[in-house]
């Protein structure tokens, strides 16, 4: 009755759509090719730009409940630390920021431990007990990555350093590569 079918409609632009010029064509192309939406399409490009040089890594804890990706390099630089809880749990682990980090599944089944400062959250899988994730206190914007809780297939190497959590505050003052690793 002289309207346009709902499928055929453009999506309107959002508050912040963005003139592509000439390359709208390509654009709408390349959605339409990949099957993808606008945000998708966003994703993907932003994703391949911003982690060049990383790989996505997958895990989670050992019944299944909690799944994860993280990008990362291939070649993990891991901290072993003394600090009361790290030694009681063997807690080895790499520093991703929270943009690097996503939680696939399991956010219901995750329960968090906290002491001292607090500042830490230390989440482990209510099923299972295995801690594959936690935000440390060095980089509360960030997470800590268990290395041994990834899928195989993605990990190069890896070197582990060890820090001194005993002495937190002065270790984590001097230590650069810490303060660093929480930054994109």
């Amino acid at each position: 009755t002289g309207g346009t079918p709902a499928a055929a409609k453009a999506e309107p632009p959002g508050p912040s759509a963005i003139d592509l010029g000439a390359q709208s064509g390509r654009w709408a192309a390349f959605q339409e090719r990949h099957r993808l939406s606008c945000e998708e399409a966003a994703r993907l490009l932003l994703d391949a730009y911003e982690y060049r040089g990383l790989v996505k890594h997958t895990g989670g804890c050992h019944c299944g409940a909690v799944r994860f990706e993280v990008w990362a390099s291939a070649d993990l630089h891991v901290f072993n630390c003394n600090c009361s809880i790290c030694t009681k749990k063997q807690n080895r682990h790499f520093i991703v920021p929270a943009s690097r980090f996503k939680l696939l599944k399991g956010a219901d089944n995750l329960t968090t431990y906290t002491f001292n400062t607090h500042c830490a959250q230390h989440t482990f899988c209510k099923t299972c007990g295995v801690q594959s994730f936690y935000t440390p206190r060095s980089n509360p914007d960030g997470y800590g990555i268990a290395p041994h809780c990834l899928d195989d297939g993605t990990v190069q190497t890896i070197i582990t350093e060890d820090i001194n959590g005993k002495e937190w505050e002065k270790a984590v003052r001097e230590h650069k590569t810490i303060r660093d690793m929480s930054k994109p």
